[in-house]
């Protein structure tokens, strides 16, 4: 078996990585949806499971999109789905939800210990600032 391009976030239910993750993921994993988290998809959406859920870089917007994404994750999550959500590394957008995930999930009490539990689980998550802002925004109150 070739070396898994993804990880686990949620064991067994929720899986995160880069839009290069997705065959091998669909060959080892029964993932039910796929969000694909980046703004503009070079070649269209990777999969027949594949939701555009893109999160903005236009701070504006940013927070509802971040939002809007978390949501779709959780629902999913919350119906008994297994989800896949990638951008196209796997660290910033992706980091950005996974960060997310575990607040909404209850698996951290601030965004700095949320960001740190999904780094231990994906080393190379790198929120951006302006993200993190906007998470601290969202959860930090």
């Amino acid at each position: 078996m070739a070396e898994k391009k993804y990880e686990e976030l949620i064991q067994g239910r929720i899986f995160i990585g880069g839009a290069d993750a997705i065959e091998g993921l669909l060959e080892n994993e029964k993932i039910d949806v796929i969000y694909d988290l980046r703004v503009n998809p070079k070649g269209g959406l990777p999969s027949e499971l594949s939701v555009h859920q893109p999160i903005v870089d236009e701070e504006e917007n940013q927070d509802e999109s971040i939002k809007a994404a978390v949501n779709a994750v959780i629902k999913s999550y919350s119906e008994g789905k297994n989800v896949y959500f990638h951008c196209n590394t796997g660290r910033g957008r992706a980091g950005t939800i996974a960060t997310a995930t575990l607040l909404e999930l209850g698996l951290a009490d601030s965004v700095d210990e949320a960001e740190e539990k999904a780094k231990a689980i994906r080393p190379q998550i790198s929120v951006r600032p302006q993200f993190k802002d906007a998470l601290k925004r969202i959860y930090d109150k």
